[in-house]
């Protein structure tokens, strides 16, 4: 008999319960016990829906981020937040975001804990903080209540954790030291963990180490082998859990693991389960990732059981099946979209569908096809009509992206030609300042837009409401003295469903949020069919703007790269092809654009490297799809126009020469939170273009002072001319307030001033 469990399950909520939760408590508008308790009433639902999986995942669920909730497990918290007053929740806060909610009354918070991506997600978790002086000291407290609460409530539970290698592989060590060298101090703390655990009652512990897709070299590896062997203890039964790529070389490490499960994510890695399988000791249980966790199309069911019928004839009780990875990675459930384009919302599986799936798979190994002939057949339909539909080819789109020619990811001239037309043409001072793009997206901004979808605001009223945030907006940033303005983006729901609802080729949700990090969701659009533009999409918007300021008004567009990956996209072909056909889309934007005046134009462009393949050996053809991509989009513009670029949270210090490659004329980055340590790289590479290094953390609420600001930019100024330099936040200011916005970028003018009048002595 085949058996069925989870790896994780989206711990935000339907209706993003968690999200409304958190951010009335951190504003002081609800209680420390009011937050536990929906987190409480939140872990039970989850636990329903999972009701018929023979093992449910505990411990995943967080308020803000499972690696946080490892450091937290491991007391290994950062110096800083060490002797503050108050409970653990509110020092977890501190770490995720600079302040808890008794910080609101006090002057200031702390410095925020280093965000970056989840391996290659859309998902940002906090980096741990590592020194020579790292200690570590078990709290199992969140994990012993959670799992306490499960077998309350009946539920066949199994613990999540973050596996020792990958954890120490998450982290990183600003004072050089070696991490690998903190390994032997960690596994008492693992040791311990599992032994409470067992002394709990767990039978199986899911312990996760998704470093094993990546590359590893001779020492890591030796990691592996040498945590393993000290947490083989026999108190419980470890499934050590990999997901988001192939083994490839690493799997007969795995293989070769003292532990008593292993799963495989069968989605990417369909051709190693055969050779996984030989390689297992007789009696090890694994499991196969058999359900897309990553992306919201329905499983082919009758593919699937072709090729793993066998498999499971071969195993027998051996044979787990489970999703590909957490499913925390899409929306909860498809029953709550009701107005959903019907012809495609029965190609789609969220994560409740992705259960029955896996539940319909178990019934057919189990007990035959005959047993789920309904299902097979419903599904079987499903399939062939998305492969039939005629909305999803355009054959239009698919000569103009087999016309294209080098020629069109092409600048006219060099960079220096180029900058030297656009600083007669726009005369900025030295150290320019501007935003990101976006600005604080307040209740009544979002009231005004769902009042437009609910039919109770006609669309004149609605442009007539936009209209008068942005020039709210406009006449913010003149009173702030900003050198270069931006609309604020006050009719955009998302950086990238606002383009997406413009194109053809996408279809939307109304419920289908994900966790990007914290309380942050986002809605990713469908990417279904062939991509086209019908009509500008911003020009109105931005044109308005224009016409308020005598200062440059900087347009704002998200980039191809960037909407491919932050969307659901198409698996009938490779991702390439859908990026190129979202370049010529966006690349006619651009030129509508300059046509109308606009001389500067940003083409967002932050998840580049989120989509990086996990292995060194495969970055190369992305890149050059990639990054030829935003080029296209780009380069069909005069050299007196200035291109910018933005990317957010990404360790790109390793593709610096591909960054370079894009040719934008200014690029902006994250640096506020790393310390400026992203511009580390600038001391051996030579990058050629103006960079921003982003000096304002607009992830927490703390306002940076002009000294802060001021320190950041020196740094930056040691590596880079400081005729090459612009001053601005890290990010958007949608997510914050206006209150914490005006002084922070007054502080930032203010700094940038200095910076001026210094270099003129």
């Amino acid at each position: 008999m085949a058996l069925t469990h989870s790896l994780g399950y989206p711990r935000i909520g339907a209706k993003r319960e968690l999200k409304f939760a958190l951010e009335a408590y951190w504003k002081g508008a609800s209680s420390r016990e009011a937050l536990q308790e929906l987190g409480a009433q939140l872990r039970a639902r989850h636990w329903r829906d999972q009701s018929g999986l023979d093992l449910v995942p505990v411990g995943e669920f967080s308020f803000y981020d499972q690696v946080l909730d490892m450091s937290v497990t491991l007391g290994n918290l950062p110096a800083r937040v060490r002797g503050f007053h108050g409970d653990a929740l509110d020092n977890y806060f501190r770490i995720a975001r600079g302040r808890s909610a008794e910080d609101h009354a006090a002057c200031c918070g702390v410095a925020a804990g280093e965000m970056t991506k989840w391996f290659d997600t859309n998902y940002h978790y906090i980096v741990p903080e590592f020194d020579a002086g790292t200690s570590f000291t078990l709290n199992a407290t969140r994990l012993l209540t959670q799992f306490g609460e499960a077998k309350a409530q009946g539920v066949a539970a199994k613990p999540v954790i973050i596996g020792p290698v990958t954890y120490l592989a998450l982290g990183k060590a600003k004072d050089g030291t070696d991490k690998l060298a903190l390994l032997p101090r960690l596994l008492p703390a693992y040791a311990e963990l599992l032994a409470v655990l067992a002394n709990a009652g767990a039978e199986w512990v899911q312990i996760d180490e998704p470093l094993l897709v990546t590359e590893l070299d001779a020492a890591w590896r030796d990691a592996f082998k040498t945590a393993y062997a000290a947490l083989d203890t026999g108190g419980v039964k470890l499934l050590l859990a990999t997901y988001f790529g192939r083994l490839l070389e690493n799997l007969p490490l795995l293989a070769a693991l003292p532990v008593q499960g292993v799963h495989l994510d069968a989605v990417n890695a369909r051709d190693e389960v055969e050779a996984l399988v030989a390689a297992c000791p007789p009696e090890r249980v694994i499991s196969l990732g058999v359900v897309n966790g990553r992306n919201i199309w329905k499983t082919d069911l009758e593919a699937v059981l072709a090729w793993l019928e066998p498999v499971a004839e071969r195993l027998g009780d051996r044979l787990w099946l489970a999703p590909s990875c957490s499913l925390l990675h899409v929306p909860v459930d498809l029953a709550f979209e009701q107005k959903l384009d019907g012809e495609i919302k029965p190609w789609l599986a969220f994560a409740v569908q992705k259960l029955e799936e896996l539940l319909v798979l178990a019934k057919a190994l189990n007990q035959g096809r005959g047993a789920v002939a309904a299902q097979l057949s419903a599904n079987a339909a499903a399939i062939a009509a998305r492969r039939s539909s005629k909305r999803v080819h355009n054959p239009a789109v698919k000569a103009a992206v087999a016309a294209i020619t080098p020629a069109l990811g092409r600048r006219q001239s060099p960079f220096a030609v180029r900058a030297a037309k656009q600083a007669a043409w726009l005369n900025l001072p030295l150290f320019p300042t501007t935003t990101i793009g976006s600005f604080p997206q307040t209740k009544e901004i979002r009231q005004t837009r769902s009042a437009l979808k609910a039919g109770t605001l006609d669309e004149a009223a609605y442009k007539t409401a936009m209209r008068r945030e942005i020039a709210h907006a406009v006449r913010a940033q003149e009173e702030l003295g900003l050198d270069v303005l931006v609309h604020g983006e006050a009719e955009r729901n998302d950086m990238v469903e606002y383009f997406g609802e413009q194109l053809d080729g996408y279809a939307f949700s109304q419920n289908g949020w994900v966790q990007s990090y914290g309380s942050r969701c986002v809605k990713p659009p469908i990417l279904f069919g062939d991509i086209s533009r019908p009509r500008p999409m911003t020009l109105e918007w931005i044109g308005y703007a224009a016409s308020l300021t005598a200062k440059p008004m900087k347009a704002m567009l998200t980039g191809p790269v960037t909407i491919l990956n932050w969307s659901f996209v198409r698996d009938d072909q490779p991702r390439s092809v859908s990026c190129t056909q979202l370049a010529l889309a966006i690349r006619a934007e651009v030129q509508d654009l300059e046509k109308a005046g606009i001389r500067i134009i940003q083409i967002d462009e932050a998840a580049l490297r989120e989509g990086l393949p996990l292995r060194r050996a495969e970055w190369q053809g992305y890149l050059d799809w990639a990054v030829g991509a935003f080029r296209v989009t780009a380069n069909g513009v005069a050299d007196e126009t200035q291109i910018h670029t933005h990317m957010c949270y990404s360790e790109f210090n390793d593709i610096i020469q591909a960054i370079a490659g894009m040719d934008a004329d200014v690029i902006t980055i994250e640096t506020s939170r790393s310390d400026m340590e992203l511009l580390d790289v600038f001391e051996s590479f030579k990058y050629p273009n103006d960079i921003g290094p982003g000096v304002y953390d607009i992830h927490a609420p703390n306002i940076p002072a002009p000294a802060q600001i001021l320190a950041l930019m020196k740094k930056a100024a040691a590596r880079i001319p400081a005729e090459r330099l612009w001053v601005n936040p890290d990010c958007g200011l949608k997510t914050r307030q206006w209150s914490e916005v005006m002084p922070a970028l007054a502080n930032l003018v203010a700094a940038a001033r200095t910076l001026r009048a210094e270099a003129a002595q």
